[in-house]
């Protein structure tokens, strides 16, 4: 079956402000349609049923950014977001804590969380999960500032770049990045560092980016690599031959030619895409797709940058 041709992908542009405006009024106008096409490129592109990890390796995407990675019986998460705040809450600004419920539900177990920067959709349900387990988490100063508030501080390892780390079978490091400019290209939304002073300030609008990371693995001799937002630092990557791109593509569009000069960069053997869902939507709702994600564009352009890497989707909560 033929993907769905999309609309001309900005991604893969160079737009201004006011051509940003335009491409998200002209979303607007076929929002209903690019959802269709984005659904039926997300089926063509799911994982197939001859999985290319390696025995005993398990991946499982939890929306957003969000992944729990397990190789005997050392279970590892990245950008783990389960809460789910609602588009109202982030308009009026409400205070909205870890749900300790929705952890019990989504995370099984957590031996360690790594996190690639601190806005709500990335790190609100950190300090519940390590609470509840135990574990240490990786990442920025704004991180162990977000672990304090929480009466954690212990928990947090600041982390420097590309210095190595182990948790069981596991190996990583954290390779300095930047967040898209989410504001029509000119701009991080709440970019700076968490400073807020006590957990009633954590509206929101007050998870601050932080520090941003692309994050390594070696496990199982296999090597991955996350990115949660679509922008890099093309000096600070040598993680060159990947063997899966963990690829957040939300905010693409905002990063000139971001697939063509990432994919290039990292040179993977598989790609998954990732932070296309609508994170305003609780995770057992129905699948819909962030505002003017383009999967399907994403798709071609990922294909244009590797012809012959494969892309895949996963579905939210299953294991592969």
């Amino acid at each position: 079956m033929r993907r769905p041709r999309s609309p001309a992908s900005a991604g893969s542009l160079h737009l201004g402000p006011l051509g940003h405006l335009a491409a998200g009024a002209a979303y607007l106008a076929t929002a209903r349609r690019q959802q269709r096409s984005d659904q039926t490129t997300a089926t063509q592109l799911a994982w197939p049923t001859v999985s290319p990890l390696p025995p005993g390796l398990e991946l499982t995407w939890i929306g957003t950014a969000g992944f729990r990675i397990a190789y005997q019986g050392t279970v590892i998460w990245i950008d783990p977001y389960v809460t789910r705040l609602s588009f109202g809450s982030l308009v009026r600004r409400r205070i909205v804590p870890p749900s300790a419920d929705a952890v019990a539900r989504w995370i099984d177990r957590a031996d360690a969380v790594l996190v690639g920067h601190t806005h709500f959709d990335h790190a609100l349900d950190v300090p519940e999960i390590a609470r509840r387990f135990g574990c240490p988490v990786y990442g920025s100063t704004s991180l162990a500032h977000l672990m304090q508030l929480h009466g954690l501080a212990e928990r947090a390892v600041v982390v420097e770049p590309r210095r190595s780390y182990e948790v069981g079978p596991f190996r990583f490091h954290f390779v300095p990045s930047v967040h898209s400019k989410l504001q029509l290209g000119l701009g991080i939304p709440y970019s700076g560092e968490l400073t807020c002073d006590h957990v009633d300030e954590l509206i929101p609008q007050a998870y601050k980016c932080g520090q941003v990371w692309g994050i390594a693995i070696e496990v199982a001799g296999w090597r991955l690599y996350h990115q949660g937002s679509a922008d890099l630092l093309e000096d600070e990557i040598v993680d060159r031959g990947v063997d899966a791109f963990l690829c957040g593509i939300s905010g693409r569009r905002f990063t000139p030619r971001y697939v063509e000069r990432v994919v290039r960069a990292l040179d993977p053997k598989l790609i998954v895409a990732t932070h296309f869902d609508d994170f305003f939507r609780p995770l057992d709702a129905p699948s819909q797709f962030s505002f003017n994600v383009n999967l399907t564009g994403f798709a071609d352009e990922a294909h244009r940058a590797a012809r012959d890497v494969p892309v895949h989707t996963l579905e939210v909560g299953k294991r592969v």
